[in-house]
């Protein structure tokens, strides 16, 4: 569909019922539909005597006949869910599933119901464009044989904050009735607007007691990008008490409270409420009601093309159970196949605090019950924030004995005395040595009386006044930091005040990494970093033995089955999977013999058996 997304994008359609009738009726043209009686399809069927227009949709068909050979309900779909604007996407979160997740969830959802009443519902409350719905009138058809105008009419909600994605979900379904018959003049539907988090389903639906399912996907926006009205809102949900929520986390506690009794939620969403700090709260609200739940983890396999997302299947039966079931894809045939079996892990033995470890829960509950936590031994840090670090740090193009030479655009020059040398650990998944990333900073901080201070901007303009110059043809940039929202000491300083102090011993590492990656020390209390982590000590020796413990196998063995997964085999090593971590209580001399060891082997075996775990090597 790659030439009928860039033609709808080079036609610069301005307004969202532009879009809809040139895609609808590409459609009706192709499939060879029409709509006779059905007056809503009827607005959005262009025909011949719009000259212009039918001009146009000519062109539109040709572009869609070179993507595909078959222009289905499928591709409609993913049509509908490309025009949503980039600024909506980011806002609502808005994402095409794909077919073979949302058929999943319905099987396991719709397909498990023996009965299906006439006060039978089922709803999704962020619908999008439909695609949910889409399938779960079709499965009900199948199981009752009823009239699609019956299924609308009874059995399906659903609720989204855009007026134009409920009206696409009213095209859906009507061309889905149209395709199987049902030219009829209107349809009745139970298709709200309006924001999930303050949605209020009984005042709008007489009789209301819950649906008996809850499907769909959950919207995807990071904490940051929430709207202010829906922040304040967050507060309403006890899940939302922990960190900075992302938007999807709320939409359980929603899903939950608006099911029947015995209802069935299904979602596919981010997998991230397993670990995170702003999953506590969600993860304490499960440990608290102790459902019938499922989760189906896709760990670092990219379901949705276009977001870098990590995502699972919940499946969640409103009914008691002690146990908490779980099983990560390996690949996603497997799906296709159901050819897996859940592990049953008590939710008794789930931390909600810490995080929830449900891959070889016992291995990794033995290890972190070994000695003390890592978190409570080392201090770890993030890199500075400059927040807008192409200003600040620089490669030096040439240097004489005063200052710096750079290109910025412009040749400027920068006193050497306010700079520092930087790196960025998160070079270190390839390289094991700082030498080749070391960079320079301009550095406008003192050290005084073991404080870190600003330079005052007068001291700063007459001491450096080369350094003060370019940062100040910068200002206008520099303001943009936080979206123009920073509250800075002053104009030139950094964006945070994070790790700028003098750090004597440091253990660099990168925040995303492969097995396994460089730990490079460092006892240089000068150098700075950013982007990556650091953990700091108060010897050379200590951290010459953490390194050598977070290089072994059992190290990365944990990562790999607590940690938050990327793609390509990266896991995160942010100080939220790392602390907790068990350090066994070595001696001096077993801390003396671990530093000495050169050969891994050796060394992988002597600390598995010092926390009574076996791998085996051989498969």
């Amino acid at each position: 569909m790659r030439n009928a997304f860039k033609f709808l994008i080079q036609h610069c359609l301005t307004t969202p019922t532009e879009v809809d009738r040139l895609i609808v009726s590409a459609f009706l043209e192709i499939n060879q539909l029409q709509p006779q009686l059905n007056k809503f399809l009827q607005t959005y069927f262009i025909e011949k005597r719009n000259k212009e227009e039918y001009a146009k949709l000519i062109e539109f068909i040709s572009v869609i006949n070179l993507d595909i050979d078959h222009f289905g309900f499928e591709e409609l779909i993913e049509l509908f869910e490309f025009v949503i604007s980039p600024a909506d996407r980011i806002i609502n979160g808005a994402i095409y599933t794909p077919e073979n997740i949302r058929k999943y969830i319905i099987k396991e959802t719709l397909g498990t119901q023996t009965e299906i009443t006439e006060f039978f519902t089922i709803s999704d409350i962020s619908c999008g464009c439909g695609g949910f719905l889409f399938d779960a009138s079709i499965e009900l058809r199948k199981k009752t044989n009823k009239l699609y105008s019956d299924i609308f009419r009874n059995h399906i909600f659903g609720l989204d904050i855009q007026e134009y994605s409920i009206t696409r979900t009213k095209l859906l379904l009507s061309l889905l009735a149209l395709s199987e018959g049902e030219n009829v003049e209107s349809f009745s539907f139970n298709l709200f607007i309006g924001d999930a988090l303050s949605f209020n389903w009984k005042s709008q639906t007489p009789g209301f007691d819950g649906f008996d399912i809850i499907i769909g996907n959950p919207p995807y926006v990071c904490s940051r990008n929430i709207s202010e009205d829906s922040k304040k809102l967050l507060d309403n949900w006890e899940v939302c008490k922990s960190g900075h929520p992302d938007l999807y986390i709320p939409f359980f506690q929603i899903g939950i409270e608006n099911l029947t009794s015995n209802g069935i939620l299904g979602y596919i969403t981010m997998n991230t409420f397993f670990k995170s700090v702003n999953g506590r709260a969600l993860r304490e609200y499960f440990q608290n009601e102790k459902f019938d739940f499922k989760i189906l983890d896709f760990g670092n396999q990219q379901i949705f093309q276009s977001r870098s997302t990590y995502t699972c299947v919940c499946l969640i039966h409103k009914t008691g159970s002690e146990f908490l079931r779980y099983f990560r894809l390996s690949t996603l045939e497997l799906l296709l196949e159901n050819d897996f079996s859940y592990n049953s892990i008590s939710y008794s033995t789930l931390n909600a605090f810490n995080g929830w470890n449900l891959q070889e829960i016992d291995a990794i509950n033995r290890i972190e019950a070994v000695g003390t936590p890592l978190g409570n031994i080392f201090k770890s840090r993030n890199g500075i924030a400059t927040l807008k670090n192409s200003v600040y740090i620089f490669d030096a193009l040439e240097a004489d004995n005063d200052v710096y030479y750079l290109n910025n655009g412009t040749d400027y020059q920068i006193e050497k005395q306010i700079c520092k040398d930087i790196i960025n650990p998160n070079m270190l998944t390839k390289l094991d040595s700082i030498d080749q990333i070391i960079k320079k900073i301009i550095f406008p901080y003192i050290f005084e009386d073991g404080h870190v201070k600003l330079i005052p901007e007068l001291e700063f303009k007459k001491c450096y006044p080369k350094a003060y110059n370019y940062l100040f043809a910068n200002k206008e940039l520099l303001a943009k930091r936080d979206k123009g929202n920073g509250n800075y000491e002053n104009w030139y300083a950094y964006g945070r005040n994070q790790s700028l102090e003098r750090l004597k011993y440091k253990l660099f590492f990168p925040h995303i990494a492969p097995s396994t990656p460089n730990f490079v020390l460092n006892s240089d209390e000068n150098i700075l970093f950013h982007n990556g982590l650091a953990i700091i000590g108060e010897n050379e020796k200590e951290l010459q033995f953490l390194r050598k413990l977070m290089s072994t196998r059992l190290f990365w063995f944990y990562i790999e089955k607590s940690s938050k997964p990327y793609g390509s085999g990266y896991f995160s090593l942010s100080r939220n999977y790392i602390k907790n971590f068990g350090i066994f209580d070595f001696t001096d001399r077993e801390i003396d013999s671990i530093i000495a060891e050169e050969n891994p082997e050796i060394l992988n075996e002597f600390i598995e058996s010092k926390y009574g775990i076996t791998f085996d090597t051989t498969s």
